[in-house]
């Protein structure tokens, strides 16, 4: 039997990040399977209100490589009304399992890509729950995510088998959510980049001109969203420290968008003595980012709680040494390729980024450990998995 599968490209924007960029990998690894294994893939999307309201048709552009694709004819908020337990939602449910079931030409796996999946009578559900940070850390998230308790809960009354990313996330899901570990897969992520994704001395120094900074000035480095989760405060107290009691040459970079309440984190920017050796990048491109990741002398990551932590197996790939917190899922991506500390210590902290940029010896070992630890992670090996889980329902 050729096992039909539809995945919820929804989450994927134009610049895809977080959600949006595992579902955009998974499509194009499962994709590039289809000729090997007996499955046909086909694609979910569902428009916002302005283009629902233009009667745009449109999908991003990382979407428009694939023939399969369903434009579910109502906008997401319409959708929304059902991971609700309204009597409103009650009523309208038993309409939408055979109207979304029709809509995807009767699937047998319907993947749901964002804590939600839509109800169907007949197909099997599957969806993903990243992480618990809205249950567990409610302090760290915003208005919107406070609302994925509900979502999640609700969509689990019809869920058949739920996809994670860690073990640490799966045992979070069994614990806090009461699932059955029977229903609860873990397919791990991969990075973005390859080993020799920056080849060649003349594509690195045109790439060095697209950014105002001076890459004769040593610096360690944040990559991810600019929120409290990420603790990036202790990374600027590990740098004041740093640069008071070692006078350490370094410049800090901290590269990423901002997210949610982010103000404290730019306050302490500005009272730091140092202010001017902190640097803040938005959004930059993959090749850019890619850059910076491989000059720098320390990539530090001392994230409270992560789902997987994709950031460290990215830095990991291109050469960067890592220090990063003990907690979550992050000891399962690092192994022992990294230094870690606990996050709530940023004295902690600084002493382990001393520790790499004094010690050449530490510094390389750490980098050496850490492409090979990359190799173990692939969009290939994320596919697979995925197809493996799919069957295990079937």
């Amino acid at each position: 039997m050729v096992l039909k599968v539809v995945i919820d490209a929804t989450p994927v924007f134009t610049k895809p990040t977080g959600v949006g960029f595992y579902v955009a990998n998974l499509i194009s690894s499962l994709n590039a399977l289809q000729s090997l294994e007996e499955f046909q893939l086909s694609i979910a999307y569902q428009r916002g209100f302005k283009n629902w309201l233009l009667g745009k048709q449109t999908v991003p552009d990382c979407l428009n490589e694939y023939s399969h694709i369903h434009i579910l004819p109502i906008f997401v908020k319409v959708s929304d009304l059902l991971f609700t337990s309204t009597p409103v939602s009650d009523l309208l449910l038993y309409y939408f399992k055979n109207y979304f079931e029709q809509c995807f030409d009767y699937p047998n796996i319907l993947h749901g890509t964002n804590y939600s999946v839509y109800p169907c009578n007949n197909s099997l559900k599957v969806m993903n729950i990243y992480d618990l940070t809205f249950i567990k850390y409610p302090n760290y998230i915003d208005s919107v995510v406070k609302t994925y308790t509900q979502r999640v809960k609700r969509c689990l009354q019809w869920t058949d088998l739920v996809l994670t990313i860690s073990e640490s996330s799966k045992k979070d899901i069994i614990d806090y959510l009461e699932i059955d570990p029977e229903r609860v897969y873990v397919t791990p992520l991969a990075s973005r980049y390859h080993t020799d994704y920056l080849s060649g001395e003349q594509n690195i120094q045109a790439l060095e001109k697209q950014v105002n900074y001076d890459f004769s000035k040593p610096y360690l480095l944040f990559v991810s969203t600019i929120e409290p989760r990420k603790n990036i405060n202790a990374i600027i107290s590990a740098f004041n420290l740093l640069k008071k009691k070692y006078k350490i040459d370094h410049q800090l970079i901290l590269i990423g968008k901002k997210g949610w309440n982010y103000e404290p984190i730019f306050v302490d920017i500005e009272s730091s003595p140092w202010k001017s050796q902190i640097h803040h990048l938005d959004y930059l491109s993959d090749e850019l980012v890619a850059l910076f990741y491989s000059k720098a002398d320390v990539f530090v990551y001392p994230s409270y709680y992560e789902g997987f932590g994709l950031p460290i197996l990215e830095a990991m790939t291109l050469g960067a040494p890592v220090v990063s917190a003990n907690t979550s899922s992050i000891p399962e991506v690092t192994g022992d390729a990294a230094i870690l500390i606990d996050p709530s210590d940023f004295i902690q902290l600084a002493e382990a980024i001393l520790k790499v940029i004094s010690d050449s010896q530490v510094r390389q070992e750490l980098i050496s450990k850490g492409r090979e630890r990359a190799k173990l992670f692939s969009w290939e090996r994320t596919a697979k998995e995925t197809l493996e889980a799919y069957r295990t329902i079937i």
